[in-house]
């Protein structure tokens, strides 16, 4: 059933319905015998909208009309959309939202004897999107502006959030969430590819999509944060043999350190050799020092920051190999303790011993400089002291907290 349009709007400028229902607001046209100006449509149809009972295809290209979360679209936009191949599918679907009321033509105009859509406005986006399992748009923007107002621990993450307040509350929402989760791999000094990231990010290695990645590359420059392209490798110098199916690779030769891939590592089917401890540095410099000074007898490997899994998957099967104990040397600060003990969890695993290298009190206060705590690290050493943290650390933590101070690695090893 059709109510009367002017009844509706008691908006006298408004058409009676035609056939369809559909009801007609002429504007800036002169006389009717000019052809000219341009118009309004809509109908004021009481019946609901229901895609459920649509044919497929025209409910897909109304999801991909719809996902932008934008009510009002330009006709041009959602023809290209559409494409080549669903041109009359698109024209199919203007006129079926139009009759049900779905839609308002807010703008066309008059030439060469027929009338141009130029606007569509969506009057029931947030119900129509709701049908078709698409997130709800005013529940994006409450969100993307209350997560808009919390500042980043990064600031030169800032001006891309602030940026986004200019898209679609949707889209703009997901990349929001996006940089957070950068913002928190800073903080935790994570290192990986962009696999990793995703991971972290979303609970999924292949969760963002190209365009996310191109945006995220665009704003902030991945690499500099520690999110690769490219195969990742292990850092390391032993004196040690590494054995695989077609031969083996002397690390006894090198005099500083190599870098070897996961699929490299994975391939070692045994070690041959002997070393007195694995050590294990986090700070590159460190590394590099610690590897020409211990790398003929330990095997010095170097951890990039917190582990990512395919680090963790790489040194298990080195120690499954060679089967020693380990110092761990991270920064003697909150986020180093966290790192350390991630990488430790693998000699826990594997039962063997393992303790901090240049992670006591003594080193920290005889660093050439110290820092201030910040509130990251305030929280996250609460956060430690309140768990099974190990004794080792639980000193340590606590005189960091207690004397608002800590350090980098690298003025010790």
């Amino acid at each position: 059933m059709t109510a009367g349009c002017n009844q509706v709007l008691d908006a006298p400028a408004w058409s009676a319905p035609d056939a369809d229902g559909i009801c007609e607001q002429r504007l800036d046209v002169g006389a009717k015998s000019t052809l000219r100006g341009k118009r309004l449509r809509r109908a004021f149809s009481e019946i609901p909208l229901d895609p459920a009972i649509w044919p497929v295809d025209r409910r897909e290209l109304l999801i991909l009309w719809l996902k932008s979360g934008d009510t009002r679209r330009k006709w041009e936009t959602l023809l290209k959309l559409a494409g080549h191949q669903r041109h009359s599918l698109a024209h199919e679907l203007l006129s079926a939202l139009l009759k049900s009321g779905g839609i308002m033509l807010t703008e066309e105009t008059r030439g060469r004897g027929h009338w141009k859509v130029l606007w569509v406005d969506f009057l029931q986006l947030a119900e129509l999107r709701h049908k078709l399992g698409l997130p709800d748009t005013e529940a994006a923007l409450a969100s993307l502006q209350a997560l808009s107002r919390q500042p980043f621990n990064n600031t030169g993450l800032q001006a891309a959030g602030e940026a986004l307040l200019n898209l679609p509350p949707v889209i703009a929402l997901a990349r929001l969430a996006l940089l957070r989760a950068l913002d928190s791999w800073i903080s935790q000094q994570r290192f990986g590819t962009r696999r990793d990231f995703a991971l972290f990010a979303r609970n999924g290695t292949k969760s963002l999509t190209a365009a996310e990645w191109t945006w995220l590359e665009a704003q902030v420059g991945l690499a500099e944060f520690g999110i690769e392209r490219h195969t990742p490798a292990l850092w390391l110098r032993a004196p040690l043999v590494l054995h695989m199916p077609d031969g083996y690779l002397d690390l006894r030769v090198i005099p500083d350190c190599i870098a070897l891939t996961p699929d490299t590592l994975r391939s070692i089917t045994h070690i041959t050799g002997s070393i007195q401890q694995w050590r294990i540095v986090e700070n590159r410099t460190s590394f590099e020092r610690a590897a020409r000074q211990f790398g003929d007898t330990d095997a010095v490997l170097w951890l990039p920051g917190f582990a990512p899994s395919w680090w963790i998957e790489a040194v298990t099967h080195l120690l499954e190999k060679a089967r020693a104990p380990a110092l761990i040397a991270c920064d003697p600060d909150p986020a180093g303790i966290d790192i350390a003990l991630i990488a430790s969890r693998i000699w826990d695993t594997a039962n063997q011993p393992w303790q901090p290298w240049g992670m006591d009190i003594a080193t920290l206060q005889n660093l050439p400089s110290q820092q201030t705590l910040n509130k990251n690290d305030y929280e996250r050493l609460q956060r430690q002291l309140a768990s099974d943290l190990p004794a080792v650390f639980a000193t340590l933590a606590k005189w960091m907290l207690d004397n608002d101070c800590k350090g980098e690695q690298e003025g010790a090893i």
